[in-house]
């Protein structure tokens, strides 16, 4: 749905992005990961068509960008980090004012409008002025203003930003419930937003990507090295030529431990494999009395952590 193909931004002598590719699936929300100053507003407001790129381009839905901006625009809700809502009109009236700027035609407008309203749980402040309206009541209008015309795509930059813990989980409802018959694209440098949020995640930093297609919630399918802690009844030193030849092993280390009679170590494995029953298998064999084995996986801040503080190159 979202194919964006080495994509640049420069202003004068500083890089804003460069060479940024990614792709989004219909109906999936991807967490465009990063922080502050990374690109990430920059990347989503050249996919809005608010500003153009300085090389590169993007499909949305099929049209580009560049060449096909007004079919592009017909088929993107974007809202920007500020919500630009005008304070003195009511919830209906500026969503209605939206539909019509929008091209949305009269005899659907108020279905439109309604479907907006509803789904963005706004229907009790349908006559509120906008300026009464707390932060992430406003937020919401931003997004039923985005979606009114049922667009294909959603560009959503910051959505979460400024606003308190219940309305962070109700703005993210909100957005949880557009997948599947949206396909949405949400920037923030916060990570419990991306693990509740997102099914995917590409990380960018100082204008590049340098992490792509990392799953939200990698410990539920991590396809990343993980490793298992493992201490035992005896010294387990007797037993490490056996634990190294276990297919998908990398690394053993052994662990420092406050006790004379028992021994730890930690083994790294390769791409998440599953190897714990052999461990158990040859420890438990040789005698020794497995205590503990513990597996632990990368979470997404290990792995944002990782790649934004070792300035991983970008991959292809």
């Amino acid at each position: 749905m979202i194919e964006v193909e080495h994509l640049s931004k420069i202003y004068g002598s500083t890089v804003a992005i460069q060479d940024v590719n990614f792709s989004v699936n219909s109906g999936e929300i991807l967490g465009f990961l990063g922080p502050n100053g990374a690109g990430k507003t920059t990347t989503m407001r050249i996919l809005a068509g608010y500003i153009p790129s300085s090389t590169g381009t993007a499909r949305i839905a099929g049209y580009d960008i560049h060449e096909q901006s007004m079919q592009v625009r017909q088929r993107i809700g974007y809202l920007p980090e500020n919500p630009p809502l005008y304070p003195d009109m009511t919830v209906e009236g500026f969503i209605n004012f939206v539909a019509q700027i929008k091209g949305i035609v009269a005899g659907d407008r108020v279905s439109r409008v309604n479907s907006a309203i509803r789904s963005c749980q706004l229907t009790e402040k349908r006559k509120v002025l906008i300026r009464k309206l707390s932060k992430g009541y406003k937020q919401r209008v931003g997004i039923a203003s985005a979606i009114v015309h049922d667009p294909p795509v959603i560009i959503l930059d910051e959505p979460t930003v400024g606003l308190d813990p219940k309305q962070i989980i109700e703005v993210r409802n909100l957005i949880r419930s557009l997948a599947g018959q949206h396909t949405v694209i949400l920037s923030t440098h916060i990570l419990p937003e991306v693990s509740m949020t997102c099914d995917r995640v590409t990380i960018i930093n100082r204008g590049q990507i340098v992490k792509t297609d990392i799953p939200a919630n990698p410990t539920q399918n991590n396809p990343l090295k993980s490793s298992y802690e493992i201490e035992v009844e005896g010294d387990i030193t007797t037993i490490l030529p056996q634990l190294k030849r276990v297919p998908d092993v990398i690394d053993i280390q052994l662990k420092p431990i406050d006790s004379t009679t028992h021994s730890a170590v930690s083994i790294l494995a390769q791409s998440g494999q599953e190897i714990g029953k052999d461990l158990a298998l040859i420890i438990v064999n040789s005698g020794l009395g497995l205590l503990e084995m513990r597996r632990e996986r990368p979470t997404l801040e290990d792995i944002f952590l990782e790649v934004i503080g070792t300035g991983e190159v970008k991959e292809k």
